[in-house]
């Protein structure tokens, strides 16, 4: 969906990107015919040919909160792909979290969710230096140390 490569860091994401096969949502709301809590996942992919759609939700939190994290952020947007379901009629909606720890630690879950994806299994290490590059930057502002 993209023609021109350039550096993650120096990426803007649209907040919609489209071709025959896929659209995708960038950090925007999902309107439902009832009302969700829940409804702005970072990232909604739809595969229009195989009628799936990905909720990916993106967690940076600490390394003693991860477990519960991913179990959050799955429990959170349940009900909205049951609704995209229906709304949209996908043959699936799932909801993947990609939770990573400020430190790089990464739950047992996240290979599972880059398999889920269709995603190279080493993807998870350009994460992790995209984290701890992330968390340094943070701590330096915070010291005043540039």
């Amino acid at each position: 969906m993209i023609e021109e490569k350039s550096r993650y860091y120096k990426y803007t994401p649209a907040n919609v990107l489209e071709n025959d096969n896929f659209k995708l949502y960038w950090n925007r709301s999902i309107l439902t015919d009832k009302t969700i809590p829940f409804n702005r996942p970072d990232i909604t992919l739809m595969n229009k040919k195989t009628k799936n759609t990905f909720l990916i939700d993106i967690a940076v939190p600490n390394t003693h909160s991860l477990s519960k994290t991913v179990t959050d952020k799955q429990n959170k947007y349940q009900e909205l792909a049951n609704e995209i379901c229906a709304m949209w009629k996908q043959n699936t909606a799932q909801v993947i979290a990609l939770v990573m720890s400020s430190t790089g630690v990464i739950p047992k879950s996240l290979s599972q969710s880059l398999k889920r994806l269709n995603l190279h299994p080493n993807t998870y290490i350009q994460m992790q230096k995209s984290v701890i590059l992330g968390t340094c930057s943070i701590v330096r502002n915070v010291l005043n140390y540039k």
